[in-house]
């Protein structure tokens, strides 16, 4: 009995401590939604009990529940929906106080950051208001005064003083047929775009070759084509691509356009005395429905190009700003369209560089379908200079477009030098007297009608105008119909355009058995070298003789630098013609890799190097037979033949070669 007693006692003292415990919680967790009654505001707390489903648990008289509804609220996880049970009730409270004592802290952090804010925004609008006061009183005072007018009138005398044309835009091409040189290339412009479905292009090319000028006649071109799908009206927007650079700051952007804020870049008056963001657009929404053309566009920014491209995909651009508010009544329709749909931006973009394919960022090349323009070869500029002439309406002296034709390989540049010896024949013939003795004539007639056949462009015209300009030769080596011994023509290329390698060598019997060696530019880089060791590899199999009773000495002319192997051909030839003495044709030239066992390899840059080859007078080209397909189709004017061995290139190069190699 005694017993019994004592454990009814304890039981019930246990359970008068839990229901203490019980009361302690209960006040902590009616403390703690008064505390957050206090942080959000009745209304608020409300709003957010119903957001996260804890309203009913608030109002319940259930401790657990009351508390798994503290949990809803702080977490705002409306998927919590297991009641604690008794023993879990302390610690859950003790992590829920920890929760809402970091949320007061960061709403005590936030209430000063606001205060701070309000603080700086009240100080500029009362910097804004002084400034509109300044501004009104100007107003009030007048705008025009002494000083602005006499600059109106400045501008007044400006306007009605007009010079003629200049000669570089009399002598640019007026229609696609002027284009020399490019007929494959404007062919394949134009059947790209007179189509329903025209494609973004890339042009590449040397520059001065007519990119420019093609894509802006094509367009012309194009829009007379019946069933053609640009408009009459169609505009061609053209923009330098290294002047296009990424704004972090979204400030300014040209290409695809930009935000006015009302306060810090200056929307128009009226806009930013209501704080409306004005979009301006770029002149991606310049060329809508048209063609937006972006010379070496492989220079502009990275950042900017990845734009471009998610401007090509949605054809629209959009705008954003901090100061737009969509609910703003005061908001003109225009720029509420402009926030929410973007500007039409629906072009064809037509890229234009003399950079390599491979130096273009890739997702624009997967974009655009590309043309190459071609090298100018000396037919072509002297038909430019002859067709510069005619539209000056003068004469030119036999020479004179063979002459221009050395100096240069670019189209613009051909009638840049027209123009100069027509400036100095016209001064010589006409102005020379007036100039030393009498003020100087106003000249007001075009160009045209002043060129006559009284003005004719002499040879020394054209010397003084090229030693003015300080310009030598473009090609120094020029192929001959005499046959060398240790000379002979190899082919390189650089960007778009190819060159004539000379590259001569020497033998000398070493006065000490086996002790030979091999000398090389060591500017001609590692990989000419090793084509050298090559070459000296292939030459004990062709003579069989011992190289290294002999010192070779190769040389390529003027240090040219060689990338690649493709010299390896030519050092070989080079080579043998030295140690059996050999003549060599030196209006022949080859380019390949030679291997080991004599085999001729394929290698870049052939279209470029037979049109440097061209450039030079070469009659005849080697190159390998896995080359075959880059050759040129109806080329005129040079022989290609393709090897695939070095056997097959000795009776074609050595003028006194004969069978017994050894």
């Amino acid at each position: 009995m005694r017993e019994f007693i004592r454990r009814f006692i304890g039981t019930k003292n246990n359970l008068y401590e839990k229901i203490g415990d019980y009361a302690h919680i209960r006040g902590q967790v009616n403390a703690l939604y008064g505390i957050l009654a206090d942080l959000y505001g009745p209304d608020k707390l409300v709003l957010r009990a119903t957001k996260v489903e804890a309203l009913e648990l608030m109002r319940a008289t259930n401790l657990p529940e009351r508390v798994l509804g503290l949990q809803k609220l702080v977490t705002g996880d409306p998927t919590l929906d297991t009641l604690p049970r008794h023993a879990q009730l302390p610690p859950i409270v003790a992590q829920i106080q920890e929760e809402v004592a970091d949320l007061i802290a960061r709403r005590s952090v936030e209430d000063k950051i606001e205060k701070t804010i309000k603080e700086r925004m009240q100080q500029r609008y009362e910097e804004y208001l002084k400034d509109i006061k300044t501004q009104l009183v100007k107003e009030q005072a007048g705008s025009e005064n002494a000083r602005t007018l006499k600059r109106l009138a400045f501008l007044e005398k400006m306007n009605q003083t007009k010079l003629n044309r200049s000669v570089i835009e009399l002598l640019r091409p007026g229609y696609l047929e002027e284009i020399v040189g490019q007929e494959r290339a404007v062919r394949a412009l134009v059947s790209k775009l007179a189509t329903p479905f025209p494609q973004h292009i890339l042009l590449y090319g040397p520059p001065g070759v007519g990119k420019t000028t093609s894509a802006r006649l094509a367009l012309e071109t194009v829009k007379k084509v019946s069933g053609a799908i640009f408009s009459k009206d169609a505009p061609f927007v053209e923009v330098d691509g290294t002047t296009l650079r990424w704004d972090p700051r979204e400030v300014t952007n040209p290409l695809l356009g930009s935000v006015h804020d009302p306060i810090y870049q200056g929307a128009r008056r009226e806009l930013a005395d209501i704080g409306i963001p004005e979009p301006k657009l770029g002149l991606a929404s310049e060329a809508h429905g048209g063609i937006l053309f972006i010379d070496e566009i492989g220079e502009m920014d990275a950042i900017l190009q990845n734009k471009l491209l998610k401007v090509l995909e949605d054809k629209r651009v959009t705008f954003e700003s901090s100061y737009y508010d969509a609910d703003d009544p005061n908001i003109p329709q225009y720029i509420k369209k402009l926030f929410e749909e973007g500007a039409p931006a629906d072009f064809i973009l037509i890229g234009a560089t003399t950079r390599e394919a491979a130096e273009i960022s890739p997702a624009i090349r997967s974009r655009c379908a590309e043309i190459y323009f071609e090298p100018l070869g000396p037919l072509h500029i002297q038909e430019i200079v002859k067709n510069a002439a005619a539209k000056l309406g003068i004469q030119l002296e036999p020479g004179v477009p063979e002459l221009i034709a050395e100096y240069t390989i670019e189209g613009r540049k051909a009638t840049n030098l027209v123009a100069d010896a027509y400036g100095l024949a016209l001064y010589e013939a006409r102005y020379a007297s007036d100039l030393k003795g009498s003020p100087a004539k106003t000249v007001s007639e075009e160009p045209s009608s002043l060129g006559s056949s009284s003005v004719i462009i002499r040879n020394d015209h054209l010397y003084e105008v090229l030693q003015t300009s300080r310009l030598s030769p473009y090609v120094l080596y020029k192929a001959s119909p005499g046959v060398e011994v240790g000379r002979i023509l190899g082919l390189g290329v650089i960007g778009f355009l190819g060159s004539i390698l000379e590259i001569e060598a020497v033998a000398f019997e070493n006065r000490e058995k086996g002790k030979g060696c091999v000398r090389f530019n060591d500017a001609a880089g590692n990989m000419a070298r090793d084509s050298v060791f090559n070459a000296t590899s292939v030459l004990r199999q062709l003579t069989g003789l011992v190289i290294n009773n002999y010192d070779f000495h190769v040389n390529v002319v003027g240090g040219g630098r060689i990338d690649g192997p493709s010299a390896g051909l030519a050092i070989t030839l080079v080579l043998l013609s030295t140690l059996k003495g050999w003549g060599i044709y030196q209006n022949i030239a080859v380019t390949g890799e030679i291997t080991l066992q004599g085999k001729i390899k394929p290698v870049g840059g052939i279209f470029e190097k037979i049109y440097g080859a061209k450039q030079a007078g070469v009659h005849t080209v080697l190159v390998p037979a896995d080359n075959l397909k880059d050759v040129p189709v109806d080329l005129q004017g040079i022989k290609v033949i393709p090897i695939s061995t070095i056997e097959e290139a000795l009776p074609l190069v050595f003028a006194d070669f004969t069978s017994k190699v050894n």
